[in-house]
């Protein structure tokens, strides 16, 4: 599976916006990999504001080191807000 840094490495020179097709073109010139082509392959077709868009739009996670049990034990914490000290006033 794809990695957001490798999405990134191969659109590093990409100028935007730059729509799908431009993404897909751009990443085949500087060789990516299939499985990189596969998930840019998927993504909508809309225009992109930068790298990070088009990493996010193809459902790469920014950190996959951290595993599904981490990820739900966070999800489980409770969340503090920044107008959670107003509630006792």
């Amino acid at each position: 599976m794809a990695s957001y840094a490798d999405v990134l490495q191969y659109l590093s020179s990409l100028d935007y916006p730059a729509d799908k097709d431009d993404v897909i073109r751009e990443a085949e010139r500087e060789g990516a990999p299939p499985d990189v082509l596969r998930a840019l392959r998927a993504l909508p077709p809309v225009d992109y504001a930068n790298g990070n868009e088009v990493a996010r739009s193809a459902g790469i996670e920014a950190a996959p080191e951290v595993g599904r049990s981490q990820r739900a034990a966070q999800a489980r914490e409770p969340h503090t807000r920044v107008s959670q000290h107003l509630r006792g006033i």
